[in-house]
């Protein structure tokens, strides 16, 4: 989104803030064609009890959408003209996105405008939370100050004060903590579901919870006072656990779950409010643990009448509803499934790869890709009226000792690397190789009306770099090359390893040209001859000779190039790639 504002900046001239803050108001249209509107008019009468449930909202929403990265926003200040919004998030540069939102929820949802100043900005702020903005934003907000005036107020007659005692009977899975985060109280129910022999009262809360909603943030005192009219979502440490934490010495401050499933789930989960308490300077956590099924219910040592007496805890289980948090455990297994199939898909992706390599390395590009569109090997045969095609031969090869056998190996690996690496730079194609000899062919598959000629340059410089070679075997290499010009047939034939051939008498009379050549010499028709540029290659007729299977024919000693500092040009542009790639096959 960032990139495509970045675009319609540059093209309208406007600034790139600007068009974000329209994207953002274009959103909130958007989403209130669907009627998501109703879930914002829902949370409260006043623009403050929305901004104020906005995380609440978005812990919803991933019920719907599973990968949603939602940020989280929350209200340190709230006073008659407004109040100080503090936004994190994952992502960078939608601060402006947001603030679009806001005046168009403002706007649409609570008919009142909205002056938003950036108060502090940071994009590195520690924890999971990378982008961290505080706004002040201005309205009027006289109306809710009102409402909670009116509920501070007292009674027509003042009600005595009950002990906490009494109150955690009535919640008997409640926590109170004070302002150290230490734990003052609990209910005795979720005493006894700790299962721990020694008292946890005084204990710091992270030791015998693990925060998991809301996510991203500390659990400290100052969190969870700007995040009272958050939900939240505490997992208890079994007293088995606590005890294998405090001898490790490691404090448990992580938000995951350790579980075994819905069936043999042995951890709590507990779901609720945050209330400041101004009588007692400290927190009470008012909540129920979250239970799907009466089976799960025995798995962590529950029963029903352990749950609070109010409320609809017990029928809820009862009638095996699926509660919020449940499901998103199994978002989460979804999301991390998700993940691992991206990363799978990559991983496909790069094989494919390397795949594809390997294949157009056996056939050209534009025959493998019309093979795996589904035509026919036979479909990829075609005539091609005038080719080049080259054999080259390594001479003087002793076969006759095995440690002999596997030097002649290693060198004739990097003498056809050495090859291979040239034919792509003259636009040949290299067909194959069948013991010592080396074919390689132009003007096919690709045509090219310079076949002859990169095929004479590409022989050429076959006999130069194989003169300047050191092979690390010590062996002298020699080459004989043939070179013929004519019409010829080529495509894939059979279906076992299969190779791009070439066929016709053009093959043939190349063939020919490389067993009556010499070492040391290109070897060429008068067909090929024929099509080389005139002045450009010093020639020398060999006179008529007898070819096997062809008669008597003129042929000619292919010397070199017309301009010696051309041909010295490209052997130096090419030499140091040759040489690394010599000592890459040592």
């Amino acid at each position: 989104m960032t990139n495509l504002a970045m675009a319609l900046a540059a093209y309208t001239g406007d600034s790139i803030d600007n068009i974000m803050q329209f994207f953002g108001k274009c959103f909130v249209r958007f989403f209130s064609n669907l009627g998501y509107d109703c879930t914002i008019k829902a949370t409260g009468r006043y623009f403050c009890d929305f901004l104020q449930s906005v995380d609440n909202i978005h812990m919803q929403m991933r019920f719907t959408y599973p990968k949603m990265k939602s940020p989280s926003m929350y209200t340190t200040h709230v006073d008659p003209q407004g109040v100080v919004l503090v936004y994190r998030s994952t992502r960078q540069g939608f601060t402006h996105y947001l603030m679009g939102q806001l005046f168009q929820i403002a706007k649409d949802l609570y008919n009142i405008e909205l002056d938003i100043k950036v108060l502090e900005s940071s994009n590195s702020v520690p924890g999971s939370r990378s982008v961290m903005v505080k706004f002040r934003i201005n309205f009027d907000n006289q109306q809710y100050i009102a409402k909670n005036n009116r509920m501070n107020t007292p009674l027509g007659r003042e009600l005595p004060p009950i002990s906490c005692t009494f109150f955690l009977r009535l919640f008997p899975f409640g926590v109170i903590m004070n302002k150290d985060m230490r734990i003052l109280g609990v209910g005795d129910k979720l005493l006894q579901a700790w299962g721990g022999t020694t008292s946890i009262l005084n204990s710091h809360v992270s030791e015998i919870f693990k925060l998991r909603r809301p996510k991203g943030i500390p659990f400290t005192w100052g969190n969870v006072m700007y995040l009272h009219s958050v939900i939240f979502e505490l997992e208890l440490i079994r007293a088995n656990d606590y005890f294998m934490i405090d001898s490790n010495n490691v404090p448990s401050t992580s938000s995951g779950l350790d579980r075994r499933g819905s069936q043999g789930a042995r951890s709590i989960l507990l779901k609720g409010q945050m209330r400041y308490i101004e009588d007692i300077k400290a927190i009470i956590f008012l909540c129920s643990p979250l239970i799907n099924s009466l089976d799960e219910l025995l798995n962590m040592g529950l029963y029903l009448n352990d749950l609070n007496p109010h409320g609809m805890s017990k029928e809820l289980v009862l009638a095996g509803w699926q509660h919020c948090g449940r499901l998103e455990m199994m978002f989460e297994r979804a999301e991390q499934r998700s993940t691992e199939l991206e990363n799978s898909y990559v991983l496909l992706d790069r094989w494919k790869n390397k795949s594809d390599e390997l294949l157009y390395s056996m056939i050209p590009q534009t025959v493998a890709d019309r093979l795996r569109a589904g035509a026919s090997s036979l479909s990829t045969c075609e005539s091609f009226e005038s080719i080049t095609v080259l054999f080259c031969e390594l001479c003087d090869f002793d076969y006759s000792t095995i440690e002999g056998a596997m030097d002649i190996v290693l060198s004739m690996n990097a003498v056809f690397s050495c090859f291979d690496t040239l034919m792509d730079q003259f636009n040949v194609y290299k067909v194959e190789t069948v013991g010592s000899v080396y074919m390689a062919a132009s003007g096919a598959p690709d045509r090219n009306e310079n076949h002859a000629q990169n095929v004479a340059d590409v022989s050429l410089q076959l006999i130069e770099h194989v003169r300047s070679l050191k092979l690390p075997s010590g062996l002298d290499i020699r080459i004989r090359i043939g070179i013929h010009s004519g019409p010829a047939v080529a495509g894939v034939v059979g279906i076992k390893v299969p190779r791009y051939c070439f066929f016709g008498d053009t093959v043939n009379t190349a063939s020919r040209m490389q067993t009556s050549s010499l070492p040391g010499k290109v070897h060429i028709s008068s067909s090929t001859k024929a099509l080389l540029p005139k002045g450009r290659y010093h020639t020398e007729s060999r006179g008529v000779v007898k070819i096997k299977g062809k008669g008597n024919m003129e042929t000619y000693w292919l010397e070199s190039t017309a301009n010696n500092e051309t041909k010295e040009e490209i052997s130096n542009d090419k030499n140091v790639e040759i040489k690394s790639l010599l000592v890459t096959s040592t």
